[in-house]
């Protein structure tokens, strides 16, 4: 959302307000204007500079000053707004001078007025129909872009006006298809997803089949999403609010044809009376929800609820233009690119110190010889209980690059998942890693209170194949069971420990600072933060660390 508010002796009149679909690449452009003017710049097909204005009817407009904001707009572009002038050229009845400014303009640059014939202003005391708003665009873009009017005026005194793309090259963007677990048909699922031994021979192959015979089963038997974008949910629309814009609907349809006092008192009656109704819904919704919000709720759920009160259950920045080396990115795939880049930069060894990179390439020599006893309680072979643990304790988490969804491997048949366990223990004592599970999905997350348009604002997450994530699960159970068996972590890491959490660690400096001041003492704290450590770790010094640790 982008706007520009205009202020008139300390109040609101007037003003530009404009929504960019987050699914769209898009950045803000600056305008240096006295006018009411907001622009965007957006990625189609191409990249479109689209600029929103408002000329107020009794200012006192500067053609130098529309002639300015044409030079400011990047070509191609398309303005839109509300201009508050009659000329024959767009179907009025007649001329004023805005009217002639306008056409001055659009002969002085050589654009093109999408308008047609049709109204886009209904003034209620003349109960006459008017043309103010009006779509002006470049030249390269007038044979692609078809112009109408809605013939509703969603409770203004406007109509909305509709550009629509003629030409058949864009594609829509689409939402990823998902499986629709909860009407899924589980007992077919089993009846068609079953695992053989030919099947779990070679780990790399076997991998493929798995994955292949459980997505078949999954088409037979769960529905998906259809990938379209959803629509505004209401959920304080009902039958009463439906019947009462229809009356509406119904009256505005009579008095645009017979435009007459009663049929406009009419309209007016109805307008009203569906601004009631829907009002009283609105509350007694809002009441509803809020009534729902009680003892027995848990607390994730309950935090949900009070989330979508404040409109802060989902937030999604969007997709924004990024600004690398001096170049304004705005492709999708360039975008996509870019922030590759800059991830792939952070985890290398470009930042570390010279004396570091010396040490490390020296220590990486070593060869780290992992062979050790089978017989050992942490390298036997898996069993079926660590596996059905494993899955139970998943989350519901958003599958990978290969589609499986953690629901799917709870309600395999215990064959599969005995067939499923001899496929994980061949690749723990193969030691060999399935090439599929290298692969992952992405996802920039843009940091709180960062510039989005610089690529170092994002942190990755990484959506990773759920069966190689059950066998880390499985793999990660037994490390921490030595770990804390041998008490080979120390007493003061709280966090990734169970039944403990850095509620602890505060815990214990509430304490030490409380104990000062009881013996008046001096008490010193330090606190790091290690800009990136995940990014930057390093993996050989950590497996080193492991070995040393037996």
């Amino acid at each position: 959302m982008e706007r520009k508010d205009y202020l008139q002796n300390a109040r609101a009149s007037g003003g530009v307000l404009t929504l960019t679909p987050n699914i769209f690449p898009s950045k803000r452009l600056n305008i240096n204007s006295q006018l009411q003017v907001v622009s965007v710049q957006i990625q189609l097909k191409s990249l479109i500079t689209v600029c929103f204005i408002y000329l107020p009817p009794n200012e006192i407009i500067r053609q130098t000053d529309l002639d300015d904001l044409i030079k400011q707009l990047p070509v191609p572009f398309i303005i839109l707004g509300d201009f508050n002038g009659h000329n024959t050229l767009w179907g009025s009845v007649d001329t004023n001078a805005r009217g002639r400014q306008v056409e001055k303009l659009l002969d002085g640059h050589s654009l093109c007025l999408l308008n047609n014939s049709s109204f886009t202003h209904f003034h209620p005391a003349t109960k006459t129909f008017h043309t103010l708003d009006l779509a002006i665009c470049s030249s390269s873009l007038a044979p692609y872009w078809d112009f109408s009017v809605s013939d509703d005026l969603f409770n203004s005194d406007h109509f909305p006006i509709i550009l629509t793309y003629s030409r058949n090259d864009f594609n829509f963007p689409k939402r990823p298809i998902r499986f629709i677990f909860d009407k899924a048909d589980w007992h077919l699922f089993n009846s068609h997803c079953e695992f053989t031994q030919d099947m779990v021979r070679q780990p790399d192959v076997a991998v493929d089949s798995v994955t292949k015979c459980l997505l078949k089963a999954a088409d037979m038997a769960i529905p998906k999403s259809s990938g379209n974008l959803p629509r505004l949910y209401k959920p304080w629309w009902n039958d009463n609010c439906k019947a009462a814009k229809k009356a509406q609907r119904r009256a505005w349809d009579k008095f645009r044809r017979y435009p007459t006092t009663a049929n406009h008192i009419a309209f007016k009656h109805a307008k009203s009376f569906f601004r009631k109704i829907r009002r009283q819904s609105k509350n007694s919704s809002f009441q509803k929800y809020v009534g729902s919000i009680q003892g027995h709720l848990s607390s994730k759920r309950m935090w949900e609820k009070v989330r979508k009160i404040l409109g802060t259950n989902k937030f999604y920045h969007g997709i924004s233009f990024l600004q690398t080396n001096g170049q304004l990115v705005s492709h999708t795939k360039g975008i996509a690119n870019t922030l590759g880049s800059a991830f792939a930069n952070v985890s290398s060894g470009d930042s570390y110190s010279q004396t570091f990179i010396n040490y490390k390439k020296q220590q990486e020599k070593r060869i780290i010889d992992f062979n050790t006893l089978t017989s050992l309680a942490y390298n036997v072979d898996f069993s079926l209980h660590e596996l059905r643990r494993a899955i139970r304790c998943s989350h519901p988490t958003t599958p990978g690059p290969d589609g499986i969804h953690h629901d799917m491997l709870k309600n395999l048949s215990k064959k599969s998942l005995g067939l499923l366990l001899i496929l994980f223990n061949r690749i723990w004592n193969e030691h060999v890693f399935p090439m599929a599970w290298n692969r992952a999905i992405v996802i920039p997350i843009l940091k709180p209170g960062k510039n989005p348009e610089d690529p170092s604002s994002y942190r990755p997450i990484a959506l990773t194949s759920c069966l190689c994530k059950t066998l880390e699960r499985m793999i990660n159970a037994r490390l921490i069971h030595v770990l804390e068996e041998k008490k080979l972590l120390t007493e003061f890491q709280s966090g990734f420990r169970y039944g403990r959490s850095t509620m602890d660690n505060i815990l214990n400096l509430e304490t030490a600072i409380r104990d000062a001041f009881i013996t008046k003492k001096h008490l010193v704290s330090i606190f790091f933060d290690v800009e990136k450590a995940y990014d930057r770790a390093w993996r050989h010094g950590i497996l080193n660390d492991l070995h040393n640790m037996g």
